[in-house]
């Protein structure tokens, strides 16, 4: 099983992305973990994370999530910003377990 967390400035609008993606997975077969936080409550609640999505109103936070997790986290990245304002549950699911497939 995949864990998954999203991130985004107070949590809501990845809360709205995360339940699009469950339901890909869900058709698809794929068990995944997911769960969304607001930027302040990462440090606390990444646990067993294996792929980390900043939404685009916090991908300044890229380079600092990289230089911090890249030993614990197998994928950190920011979701495609029109894939974001789509809410594409399907895509962002699909772009984040092929990074993940390739490491």
């Amino acid at each position: 099983m995949v864990n998954i967390t999203l991130v985004c400035s107070a949590g809501m609008s990845t809360s709205m992305l995360m339940e699009r993606m469950k339901e890909a997975a869900k058709v698809k077969g794929i068990e995944v973990q997911m769960q969304a936080l607001a930027e302040g409550e990462i440090k606390n609640n990444l646990g067993d994370t294996d792929i980390l999505l900043l939404g685009p109103q916090v991908r300044y936070m890229i380079s600092g999530m990289r230089a911090e997790y890249a030993n614990k986290i197998s994928v950190i990245e920011v979701i495609n910003m029109s894939d974001y304002g789509l809410m594409n549950g399907e895509k962002v699911l699909n772009d984040a377990l092929a990074l993940y497939n390739k490491k």
